[in-house]
């Protein structure tokens, strides 16, 4: 589970799904990187088993992986290429990704870059450029989106209310989490950012709309992925 009281407020990932793949040809070794997001060390590890056993005649499956809002962790392997030419140019290549002119805030991302030789050595130099341009070249097509840190907050009201308010509520742009139900009440949730700012405005704006009848409740803070 992701550190919800981390310094950073949002960050940017994969989109989700099953990975992204892209290939290119060096001096007709073949560079095979797949990229796919991850929640924890054990994701990003079953993704190199995974590969090992799809393309076990490879040479090398070479990975890296940064994981968590504040990228706190951190792991690279050159799985048999000369020590430093292989993982570390892969991590250094997340790290450095920038998702938005002067942001590097890439994480929750596990690259595996599985390698064919073919025949010709491409020295040190070569291959930390190799493995860094095929994780950097792969980053630069995959789908990203952004995950924030927001707020959620209960809003408890009749259920015959319950429809209307959450109308409104979306007209006026606000992000709805899940809708619950109890015996008397509907109980509408809202994904907010963990602003004091936007929490107070959010408050205001709710009490206009039901005359002062319903509250926020707080319930803790959750990470969800939005529209970048």
């Amino acid at each position: 589970m992701q550190d919800q009281e981390s310094r950073a407020s949002a960050y940017t990932t994969l989109a989700a799904g099953d990975g992204f793949r892209h290939e290119l040809e060096i001096k007709r070794s073949r560079f095979i990187t797949v990229l796919r997001r991850a929640a924890t060390e054990d994701d990003a590890r079953t993704l190199v088993s995974e590969l090992r056993r799809e393309f076990h005649d490879a040479r090398h499956h070479c990975s890296a992986f940064v994981l968590g809002p504040d990228r706190d962790i951190q792991r690279s392997s050159d799985d048999g290429e000369p020590s430093g030419t292989a993982g570390i140019p892969m991590l250094e290549a997340l790290l450095r990704r920038e998702t938005a002119p002067g942001v590097t805030d890439l994480s929750d991302v596990s690259a595996v870059v599985v390698r064919y030789f073919g025949g010709i050595l491409l020295g040190a130099g070569g291959l930390v450029r190799a493995y860094s341009d095929s994780v950097s070249t792969a980053l630069a097509l995959a789908p990203m989106v952004k995950r924030r840190r927001l707020r959620i907050c209960a809003v408890r009201v009749p259920h015959a209310a319950a429809g209307r308010l959450e109308n409104d509520l979306r007209g006026a742009g606000y992000a709805m989490a899940e809708t619950g139900y109890e015996a008397q009440s509907t109980v509408l949730r809202l994904a907010l950012p963990d602003a004091a700012d936007d929490l107070a405005a959010a408050a205001d704006r709710l009490a206009a709309m039901t005359a002062g009848s319903a509250s926020l409740q707080h319930e803790g803070t959750e990470w969800i992925d939005v529209s970048r």
